[in-house]
């Protein structure tokens, strides 16, 4: 996260609950304002900062088979 973002958040969260809502919801329906090579792009974007996060061991990961087997059993 930038340190923009970072401030942008400090200053949105001393707002009270009400005016975080209607900010929330704004930044939410504007994200459906993308066009589908902007959104392809931001989740290529998430995928190889994860992937990068985890090669440097900031995350951890599990099978494929332990997840989907947990999810089934939360149904």
């Amino acid at each position: 996260m930038t340190a923009t973002i970072q401030e942008f958040e400090k200053q949105a969260l001393k707002l009270p609950a009400h005016d975080r809502a209607m900010l929330a919801e704004r930044l939410i329906a504007s994200l459906d304002e993308l066009s589908a090579a902007e959104n392809e792009q931001m989740w290529v974007e998430e995928a190889e900062a994860r992937y990068e996060a985890y090669k440097r061991g900031e995350l951890t990961a599990r099978p494929v088979e332990d997840v989907l087997r947990d999810a089934r059993a939360a149904l």
